[in-house]
């Protein structure tokens, strides 16, 4: 109750300072929380489950609003041209920002994202049928080295956490699969269960959303997720290999460094709740806690391990 009544009154001051910084701001409404994509999809959903938390908490509402377009590149673009008073933050994901810059000019940089916290994750799973002969990750490898190329698996997009981990895996694995993309995760858990591809890289959401229906053979995590507690991680199985899709929030770069912690410690704040926790976790949601002061260390590792695979599978030069 302390540390929520010192959060709550350094928010007062500063959203109610007007001592003529640039970056200060007078937090007497709501706050626009951009979500660059469309609605309904888990970086909708994540915000949507923070929202009643700030109000709770802050007592100022979050208010939704989305600029889809370019795979999130549209929003990201515009991001450094608002204002950086604190009134507006944007959701920014994993590897989008890193991989869409490498690839093309796309009206941004990863370096020029003010990213203040990143708070969970989805990790990457192989997701089959339920009446699907593969019983086991071992019998998806077996019968891809048997017939190379031969073992197709869906999933949301080129260059995204779903391709970048087929691309890793089967360099693990030493295999041959076929990625087949498609237009998010929605559209791709479609193909699997019209048995268009004969297993899906998805994610732990996956396994939540479609219950019964599908079987996880594995997930990308250190430890199980503890809704699938019989799943197996590919550590398990011996493959070195964690992630998923990540999720966090950005200002302007232009907000000061008093505002970038002071909305790093908000987020935080509700990233540790444990009722809020549950909400994410029961949605096939994996935690994350990276504040503003650790952000630059965990790009630069995301950095490197990204680019390092989509050289591989030339997807960018």
């Amino acid at each position: 109750m302390l540390r929520r009544s010192i959060v709550k009154t350094a928010a007062a001051i500063l959203f109610t300072a007007h001592a003529g910084m640039a970056a200060s701001a007078d937090l007497s409404g709501p706050v626009s929380y951009v979500i660059p994509f469309g609605p309904g999809g888990e970086s909708d959903i994540s915000a949507r489950f923070q929202q009643p938390f700030f109000k709770e908490k802050f007592g100022q509402d979050l208010v939704i609003s989305y600029q889809p377009g370019g795979g999130g590149a549209v929003g990201w673009a515009s991001l450094n041209g608002l204002n950086g008073d604190g009134h507006t933050i944007m959701g920014v994901n994993l590897p989008h920002i890193i991989i869409k810059p490498a690839q093309k000019d796309v009206g941004f940089k990863t370096e020029d994202l003010n990213t203040f916290y990143m708070f969970h994750y989805t990790p990457d799973a192989i997701v089959v049928n339920a009446d699907s002969p593969y019983q086991t990750l071992a019998d998806l490898v077996e019968d891809a080295k048997a017939k190379p190329g031969e073992v197709t698996l869906s999933g949301s997009g080129k260059a995204s956490a779903n391709h970048l981990a087929q691309i890793k895996f089967d360099k693990l694995a030493g295999i041959t699969t076929t990625y087949v993309p498609f237009k998010g995760t929605g559209a791709a858990v479609a193909a699997l269960l019209g048995n268009q591809t004969k297993a899906e890289w998805g994610y732990t959401s996956v396994g939540a959303k479609q219950g019964d229906a599908v079987r996880m053979l594995a997930v990308a995590m250190d430890e199980r997720h503890p809704l699938f507690p019989d799943v197996p991680t590919f550590k398990e199985l011996g493959y070195d290999m964690t992630g998923g899709a990540y999720r966090g929030i950005a200002l302007p770069n232009t907000a000061s460094a008093e505002t970038t912690k002071l909305w790093s410690d908000m987020i935080g704040e509700i990233n540790n709740d444990p009722e809020f926790r549950k909400t994410m976790l029961d949605g096939g949601f994996a935690m994350l806690d990276v504040s503003a002061d650790q952000m630059d260390e965990f790009m630069a590792e995301r950095i490197e391990e990204y680019l390092t695979d989509a050289r591989a599978a030339g997807l960018i030069k």
